[in-house]
């Protein structure tokens, strides 16, 4: 498996649900498999069936966190120095060039992308359309909407 970025902030929160999984959810999932347990036969436990359900999910995701965490590339914005280029965690302010519209985004790997809270991932059509451009320049993203021109007006590293 190769390496993927990620920036500071979502290590910190993939290692927090990884912490959830096991101080908290495996716990109460091993207590809920007891309590089936304990209510008799198996072949016909609802209780147990789903207990063991939620169990397989809580395992598999922590096996996916700690993967993921083992073979991420953690990279903390605010120590960028990339001479005011767009790169990964970069935070970019943007303005549509037919509506006037001013957004912001930051660049960040595909398990922290949440398009309300204004991140991107890095292999979105906007963002691989900023990748390398600087401040001033115009970047032509094609998406599935169509065609759009935005103008770069400010690139920062937090």
């Amino acid at each position: 498996m190769s390496t993927f970025p990620i920036t500071k902030r979502g290590a910190e929160l993939l290692k927090a649900e990884l912490h959830q999984l096991k101080t908290v959810e495996r716990p109460a999932v091993i207590q809920a498999i007891a309590e089936a347990r304990a209510q008799g036969d198996l072949s016909e436990n609802a209780d147990y069936d789903a207990a063991k359900d939620r169990q397989a999910f809580v395992e598999g995701r922590i096996q996916e966190i700690e993967g993921k965490l083992s073979v991420a590339q953690v990279i903390d914005p605010s120590s960028l120095h990339a001479d005011g280029r767009v790169v990964f965690g970069a935070t970019v302010e943007l303005e549509d060039d037919e509506t006037g519209e001013r957004v912001k985004y930051q660049i960040v790997g595909e398990d922290e992308a949440d398009l309300k809270l204004g991140l991107i991932n890095i292999s979105s059509p906007i963002a691989r359309a900023l990748i390398g451009k600087e401040e001033g320049d115009t970047a032509v993203v094609h998406a599935p909407g169509g065609e759009r021109t935005y103008e770069i007006v400010a690139v920062h590293y937090v």
